[in-house]
């Protein structure tokens, strides 16, 4: 399966489906995580709704991210944790690489009292036009080829 190109802000992206990895360690890892049809979103200040992400810290594999940032932005225990592929982020002359997971949801608990996120949501596959932060394209495509690797 092909991916289109996209863009955030001045950093070109480019989705690697698995079984592509990157080149050396992930900054970052992200998670889509589905419970049946919908998709969960979280809302982060300064980024609006979006999936769980984040760097991945110290001696985290970009799995280990994953979990770590479903439970702290969406505080959901996962599921059938799955790799997705990646994703090469390009601005200027520098690169660096996010790993993509998509999971399912194994049990909602409370949003950790100290984290960024402010509240989870979920969506509608048909409704993550209007409220995603950042829709294009790209973002579309990884969104149904999460919920197709997910659902096998």
């Amino acid at each position: 399966m092909r991916f289109p190109c996209g863009r955030w802000g001045k950093r070109q992206l480019i989705f690697h489906p698995a079984p592509a990895h990157p080149p050396f360690r992930p900054f970052a890892a992200m998670v889509f995580v589905w419970d049946n049809d919908r998709t969960l979103l979280c809302r982060i200040p300064g980024r609006g709704w979006c999936i769980p992400s984040g760097r991945v810290e110290g001696d985290e594999t970009g799995e280990d991210a994953a979990i770590r940032e479903a439970y702290e932005e969406g505080g959901v225990l996962v599921d059938n944790l799955r790799y997705l592929g990646c994703y090469q982020i390009t601005e200027r002359n520098a690169t660096i690489w996010a790993e993509a997971f998509t999971a399912k949801v194994e049990k909602f608990v409370d949003i950790p009292k100290d984290s960024e996120s402010r509240a989870r949501l979920l969506v509608e596959p048909d409704d993550l036009p209007c409220c995603y932060h950042f829709w294009d394209p790209l973002a579309e495509a990884v969104f149904e080829h999460a919920k197709d690797v997910v659902s096998r």
